[in-house]
């Protein structure tokens, strides 16, 4: 087995992993602290790296203001509604609907992007992914609490549509920040909010029940789930074909409902079943399109090398 490969297969698993480590964690502590202090760990950890490397900060001030701007959408917003979020539903369900980031960012790139429009393969990709939604959705309402699971489902599907706005955001315009410093300025950025919010409607956070599984979940998250696994992905990033990186997200939610039906019991009714399908089809169906896009794009580029020659 190559190393890009396995690389590939322990980021699949990390990420899939990570969603019963917020649901074990939750057990024990509130939601918007327990996602603060995460990234007070991970972010701790990024500057080391950033120090021990020596690696450049950006110096215009419209740079800052992005990466605090994403920040705020990618880690106050996003993870905060994540984590209350899957609270009131299950560390599968949490997974699979945050597969449905890609079919946003599409829609959003459309504006942004002028190589990214929307084509009709695209609507159909984003099309599935949103009935697939609306299937989950359809779902929880009728569950035993249905107000609170549609509302946890609600609040998760929110979260992604600003990580995806933040995405396309950092492709657009911050290709020149280095990944390290864009990573930790953000999550700088986004646990200042989270702990406020933490301290103003959860409290003391030395007052919270720091059990040995709150503990393990929180070190796990931090340095395996954020700061190891972000180092992974950039390696992988430049050692492995891109269009085979955009599978992981089609990986990630089985081993997250494998986990949590393995450790924690969890279940899925058949709506459910149904609607992660649509939604992974629909990633699928995008995935392969811009695979394709792209080796039309490589063919292209060859053809005119060769022309030059």
């Amino acid at each position: 087995m190559s190393t890009p490969v396995a690389v590939w297969l322990v980021l699949s698993l990390i990420w899939g992993s990570t969603w019963l480590f917020i649901k074990l964690g939750l057990q024990d502590l509130p939601p918007f602290t327990f996602a603060g202090v995460r990234f007070v760990v991970a972010a701790a950890i990024l500057l080391v790296v950033i120090a021990v490397r020596r690696v450049p900060l950006p110096r215009a001030p419209r740079d800052w203001l992005l990466i605090a701007l994403t920040g705020l959408m990618a880690f106050t917003v996003n993870y905060g509604l994540l984590f209350w979020g899957e609270q009131r539903t299950s560390s599968g369900l949490a997974a699979i609907l945050q597969t449905i980031i890609p079919a946003f960012g599409l829609i959003i790139a459309h504006y942004y992007l002028p190589d990214e429009r929307i084509t009709l393969w695209k609507v159909c990709g984003i099309a599935l992914g949103i009935a697939g939604v609306a299937l989950i959705f359809s779902d929880q309402a009728s569950v035993g609490d249905g107000k609170s699971a549609l509302m946890g489902s609600a609040a998760i599907v929110v979260g992604a549509f600003c990580v995806a706005y933040s995405n396309v955001l950092v492709k657009a315009r911050a290709r020149h920040i280095e990944p390290a410093v864009l990573a930790a300025g953000q999550m700088i950025c986004g646990l200042v909010p989270l702990l406020i919010v933490g301290v103003v409607l959860e409290g003391n956070p030395f007052a919270f029940r720091w059990t040995p599984l709150a503990v393990l979940s929180l070190l796990y998250l931090a340095l395996v789930g954020s700061a190891i696994a972000f180092l992974l992905f950039y390696w992988l990033v430049r050692n492995m074909d891109v269009t085979k990186t955009m599978l992981i997200p089609l990986v990630t939610p089985p081993i997250a409902v494998f986990l949590g039906w393995l450790v924690l019991g969890e279940s899925l009714t058949w709506r459910t079943a149904a609607g992660a399908l649509g939604i992974m089809s629909g990633i699928a169906l995008i995935v392969t399109r811009k695979k394709k896009e792209l080796e039309a794009a490589g063919t292209v580029a060859a053809v005119k090398e060769c022309e030059t020659n």
